[in-house]
């Protein structure tokens, strides 16, 4: 749930508006439409397009990970709004750097493909244009505090559309919501990363989400956690979700595995666990996220452990100007075994409103 995931933040920031959030323009045909789906869905209460992964330097072999996601939303029924947060992580460095804008937009986002985002930020513009797998992310950090930090990477498809909910491209949240969601897990990308003013050509797979009708996570009792795993051997892909409604003491797990020809298994909270095995607290915020998690699928033979690439990769993002939001986001090695046997893979993970 890479999806419900960021919605919490935007909706958690349109707390400091004063109207209610609605819904009232989504719409919910219960079968994802492509490739109409891509293009922005006019006044919807909360959607975007959401790319993260593990990129190398063609040359020297050093790994970095790359977030890159443009949310559109209109809390009110009325008024448009953009959102475009950019982060870059440097083990190597034990780097991690991140940008982001927000603000109002002049005119709704029109209903078009294919996709041509954009979003201004002092001297810098940032964008994401194509359809389908086949994107183009240009962008370059414009904090001053932060120079020499960019992206230019191109992608393509290197398996077909993953269309959770068991194909239907709708997942069920349980009673908080059900939203619109696929993604491309395997996206071959090739470009340029700069990373404290060093250029580094860069080669690897992102995975792509694309998610929608998101406004029914209002609650500030509910918080996530998400993991997207890409397994090197057996090839299969992994979306796990699980969310945490503190107020109610309930909670709702799901996601996919995709297999290396297209299977596509919807998962139950039953038919996996998330058990966080060591902890990390943020010198910056005080918050306390799970650092490490082990992973299991006992019908499909998997016993993985995630953990951190590098430990600090919180985001702080200061939202009209009164709200400040806090939440993890990085780059994940994957080892463990499945059915007995040694695996290795990479993964994204996002932990929200602990």
């Amino acid at each position: 749930m890479k999806s419900l995931r960021y919605a919490l933040v935007l909706l958690l920031a349109t707390a400091c508006i004063p109207f209610k959030p609605t819904t009232k323009n989504d719409r919910f045909p219960g079968q994802a439409q492509l490739p109409q789906e891509e293009a922005p869905h006019p006044q919807n209460s909360l959607e975007w397009w959401y790319l993260t992964g593990h990129l190398k330097d063609v040359k020297t072999g050093e790994e970095f990970g790359v977030e890159y996601v443009f949310f559109h939303f209109n809390p009110d029924g009325k008024q448009d709004y953009q959102m475009v947060n950019f982060a870059l992580s440097d083990p190597q460095g034990q780097r991690f750097t991140y940008d982001y804008d927000m603000g109002k937009l002049p005119a709704p986002l029109p209903a078009t493909l294919p996709l041509n985002l954009t979003e201004t930020k002092g001297t810098q513009t940032w964008t994401l244009s194509g359809q389908e797998g086949r994107y183009r992310l240009q962008a370059r950090m414009a904090d001053a505090a932060k120079p020499g930090y960019a992206i230019d990477l191109t992608t393509a498809p290197t398996k077909p559309v993953l269309l959770h909910g068991g194909g239907t491209g709708y997942e069920q949240y349980g009673p908080v919501a059900q939203a619109g969601y696929y993604s491309y897990s395997r996206l071959n990308t090739f470009g340029t990363i700069e990373i404290a003013g060093k250029a580094h050509a860069v080669t690897g797979e992102l995975w792509y989400d694309r998610q929608w009708n998101c406004g029914g996570v209002n609650k500030k009792s509910v918080a996530w956690d998400w993991l997207s795993l890409q397994l090197n051997e057996t090839k299969d892909d992994l979306m796990l979700y699980a969310v945490h409604d503190k107020q109610a003491n309930t909670h709702i797990g799901g996601g996919s595995l995709f297999g290396p020809l297209g299977e596509n298994l919807h998962l139950a909270a039953s038919d996996f666990k998330l058990e966080p095995l060591t902890y990390w607290t943020s010198p910056a915020s005080g918050k306390t996220y799970p650092a490490r998690w082990r992973v299991q699928v006992p019908a499909k033979g998997y016993d993985l452990v995630v953990e951190p690439l590098i430990p600090n990769q919180e985001l702080s993002l200061r939202l009209f100007k009164v709200f400040n939001l806090r939440y993890w986001e990085g780059m994940c090695r994957v080892t463990g075994t499945h059915n007995g046997a040694p695996v290795t893979g990479k993964a994204y993970v996002e932990i929200t409103n602990r």
